[in-house]
C-alpha cells in the first residue's frame, strides 16, 4: 500500500504540475505578458510546484527532514542524474553566461542554505522571507540580462496555448491544483511509511526517491531531445531550477512553517553532496573541450550521483 502510495503520488504529481505549467502559461498570454517573462519566471515558478508541495505538506505534517531533503536531494539529482545522463546521450554546449552568472548564483544561494542550516539548525520565517528576496531579485536580473542580450530560450513556451479560452485554463487550474495537493499528500504519507518498513529515516527516502520522482519529468523531457538530436537541455535552466528549489521552495515553506532539521546528516553528510555537485561544474566546463558538457564528462557526474545514492543507503 505504500509503494502504491509513493507511485501514485508521483503520478499525480507529474500530472498536477503539467496541467499547472500550460494553465499558468496560458493566462499569462492573456495578461499581455511577454514570451520572454514567461518562459524566465512563470514556467520556472509553476515547475516547482510539486516540489514546493511535497515540502510544504511534509513541513505542516511535522516531516521537515522531507521536505530539505527533497530540495537538497533534487538539487544534486538535476545535476548528477539529470545532467549526468543526457551528457552522455548527446554533447551539451555551454555558453560564458554559465560561468559569468548562472553557476555563481547557484553556488551563492547554496551556501546560503548551509549557512541557515549551521547557524540555526533551521530555517526560519525571517530567512524565509530572505530567500523569497532573493529569487525576486535574481529573477529581475535575469530578465534584465535577457532583454540586454537578446538572447533567452524560450522553446517552453507553447504558442498554441495563446488561444486557450478561459473556461480551459480555469479547469486546467483545478485539475492541475487537485493533482498537485493530492499527490504531495500521497507521496508524503508513503515515503513515511516505506521509511517506517525498511528501517531507514524519512531523510533518505526524501533525498533519494522522492528526489528522484520530482526530477524525473525534466530527465524524460531531456533525454527524448537528446535522443531526437534536438537541443537537448540547458545548463542555465538545470541552474536556475536548482536555485529555484532552494529560494522560492524553501522560502515560501519557512514562510508558512519554518522548518527545523531532524537528522544531523543533511548538514554532514547530504549538503556537501549538493554543494560538491555544484562546485565540479566549474572545473568541468573548463576541461578540454571548453565549454562543451561531453559525453565522459557526463559519465563522471553520473558515476558520483551513483556513488552518493549506494552511500545513503548503506548508512
Amino acid at each position: 500500500m505504500s509503494i502504491l502510495f509513493l507511485f501514485l503520488g508521483l503520478i499525480f504529481l507529474v500530472v498536477g504540475g503539467e496541467f499547472l505549467v500550460r494553465s499558468a502559461v496560458a493566462l499569462s498570454f492573456k495578461l499581455n505578458i511577454s514570451k520572454m517573462v514567461i518562459g524566465l519566471t512563470v514556467v520556472s515558478f509553476a515547475t516547482s510546484m510539486p516540489e514546493l508541495l511535497v515540502s510544504l505538506q511534509a513541513a505542516l505534517n511535522g516531516f521537515s527532514d522531507i521536505s530539505l531533503g527533497n530540495v537538497i536531494g533534487s538539487n544534486i539529482a538535476n545535476i548528477g542524474l539529470v545532467l549526468g545522463i543526457t551528457a552522455i546521450i548527446s554533447s551539451l554546449e555551454i555558453d560564458k553566461d554559465f560561468y559569468k552568472f548562472n553557476w555563481p548564483v547557484m553556488m551563492l544561494f547554496s551556501v546560503m542554505l548551509y549557512l541557515f542550516l549551521y547557524t540555526g539548525g533551521n530555517i526560519s520565517r525571517t530567512e524565509g522571507i530572505g530567500f523569497v528576496i532573493a529569487i525576486i531579485i535574481y529573477l529581475v536580473v535575469l530578465i534584465r540580462r535577457a532583454r540586454k542580450h537578446d538572447e533567452v530560450a524560450t522553446e517552453d513556451v507553447d504558442d498554441s496555448l495563446q488561444v486557450v479560452s478561459y473556461f480551459k485554463i480555469i479547469v486546467w487550474l483545478i485539475i492541475g491544483g487537485a493533482a498537485l495537493y493530492f499527490g504531495s499528500d500521497f507521496l508524503v504519507k508513503g515515503a513515511v511509511d516505506i521509511a517506517t518498513k525498511i528501517g531507514v529515516s524519512e531523510r533518505v527516502i526524501s533525498v533519494t526517491m522522492i528526489a528522484v520522482g520530482t526530477s524525473v519529468p525534466e530527465l524524460a523531457a531531456s533525454v527524448i531531445a537528446a535522443l531526437k538530436k534536438e537541443k537537448a537541455l540547458s545548463l542555465g535552466n538545470l541552474i536556475g531550477s536548482n536555485i529555484f528549489n532552494i529560494a522560492s521552495v524553501l522560502g515560501i515553506t519557512a514562510i508558512i512553517k519554518p522548518i527545523f532539521m531532524q537528522s544531523e546528516e543533511i548538514l554532514t553528510n547530504d549538503i556537501f553532496w549538493m554543494l560538491g555537485f555544484a562546485f565540479i561544474l566549474l572545473p568541468l566546463v573548463f576541461l578540454p573541450k571548453k565549454f562543451v558538457f561531453s559525453r565522459y564528462k557526463g559519465i563522471i557526474i553520473f558515476t558520483a550521483y551513483a556513488v552518493f545514492i549506494a552511500l545513503t543507503f548503506v548508512k
